[in-house]
């Protein structure tokens, strides 16, 4: 016999039924964020069951937002900037900072040199945990710096391992390229060519393009939809040190650190 008040699940009915939009919103993110790359509306609507109308509506809103773009070239529609930056809040909170912390430690530890966790935010990454190597140069990334994602190896990893229509959002034109040193890409087919690089290679690399005489290597990690959460990333003074025996590591640790979110 239930022990639930006979009119309980029909309040439950009654305050879902009042707020319908909000209900089909979250659908329709979440069903963007399960997908590889950006998909129709009128397949939005065929899988959600809901009306074309409803789902044209609520997704034009979601686009004033930043909360979904619209690829005009494809009639598609996929996440945007504004789903990055609540993905990287809760990244910034439990459980990748208390998981990645101990990740990171022993890479920094076992290669002595020093290694971060970052998130995207925006077009910039944002270190979540960092761990200093004794006697090494300082740096200049920290807990809760920001740096732009095109310079770091951290957010190439990550770039890399997005839809290219969300890269494209994030730098549509070459007024969205900081630079720091001089050095870096400049425009959107540089930085498309830099990310193909990347995939080919299976790490990022950054070679004084943050900052003089210091090179860094990332590796992304990825969630269950394999959707790019974070990366893991070691830096040295340039010359110091193996770049492959760096990027091995750093790739079995991002893997380590995909294993233990997943659990």
């Amino acid at each position: 016999m239930s022990v639930i008040p006979d009119n309980a699940s029909a309040h439950e009915g009654r305050r879902s039924a009042q707020v319908p939009a909000a209900d089909q919103t979250l659908r329709i993110l979440s069903h963007l964020a399960g997908r590889p790359a950006p998909v129709a509306a009128s397949a939005i609507a065929r899988e959600l069951a809901l009306p074309r109308s409803t789902v044209y509506h609520l997704l034009h809103t979601l686009a004033a937002h930043g909360f979904v773009l619209h690829v005009k070239e494809e009639q598609r529609w996929g996440l945007g900037t504004a789903a990055f930056e609540l993905a990287s809040g809760y990244a910034r909170q439990q459980p990748l900072a208390r998981l990645g912390r101990p990740v990171v430690a022993g890479l920094s530890d076992r290669l002595g040199e020093s290694a971060h966790l970052a998130v995207m935010s925006g077009s910039d990454v944002l270190y979540i945990v960092e761990e200093r190597a004794p006697r090494r140069t300082a740096l200049i990334t920290d807990v809760g710096v920001r740096l732009p994602a095109h310079l770091t190896a951290s957010g190439r990893a990550m770039l890399a391992a997005l839809p290219r229509e969300q890269v494209r959002a994030l730098f549509p034109n070459a007024a969205a390229f900081a630079h720091r040193t001089g050095r870096g890409p400049r425009r959107p087919a540089e930085l498309r060519e830099l990310l193909r690089e990347v995939r080919e290679r299976g790490y990022a690399r950054e070679d004084g393009e943050v900052a003089d005489g210091l090179r860094s290597v990332g590796a992304v990690v990825r969630d269950r939809a394999n959707w790019p959460l974070a990366a893991v990333a070691v830096t040295w003074a340039g010359g110091e040190a193996d770049e492959g025996e760096l990027a091995a590591a750093v790739r079995e640790s991002a893997a380590l650190l995909e294993r233990r979110l997943a659990r």
